[in-house]
């Protein structure tokens, strides 16, 4: 008799497994593990250089490398998840220095993310520039 097929993960599991990974500063296993290869990522600004909307998991993890090599992060405080049918919110409170500058600051966002098939597929972000 065959196995059952597994069932994709609910938003509540992708949600609560973003947060746990995020609060152990775990971020690149978090896109790497979590994310739909056709994500859509969108800044409140666009980095230098760069457009607000990143589409692809290739892009997200560029910019994910960009960030990491341009900030220090001291602490970071992840909140959440609160969570409603394929939908999920999380704010993350960050201490970073940007590396170029040498300039420390406190940052807080809001991200909202979209579930689909046990995937993220869509992120957005939403902080004071």
């Amino acid at each position: 008799m065959a196995a059952a097929p597994q069932s994709a993960p609910t938003t509540q599991e992708v949600a609560d497994r973003l947060v746990k990974l995020c609060s152990e500063g775990k971020f690149e296993e978090a896109t790497k593990t979590l994310y739909s290869p056709d994500i859509v990522s969108v800044e409140a600004g666009a980095p230098p250089g760069q457009s607000r909307e990143t589409k692809g998991l290739e892009g997200v993890l560029k910019k994910g490398e960009w960030w990491t090599a341009n900030h220090d992060v001291h602490s970071a405080v992840v909140e959440g998840p609160l969570v409603a049918a394929s939908h999920f919110a999380v704010t993350f409170k960050l201490d970073v220095t940007f590396k170029p500058e040498k300039r420390r600051f406190q940052m807080e966002e809001v991200a909202v993310y979209k579930v689909a098939d046990g995937k993220i597929v869509y992120e957005e972000f939403f902080y004071n520039m």
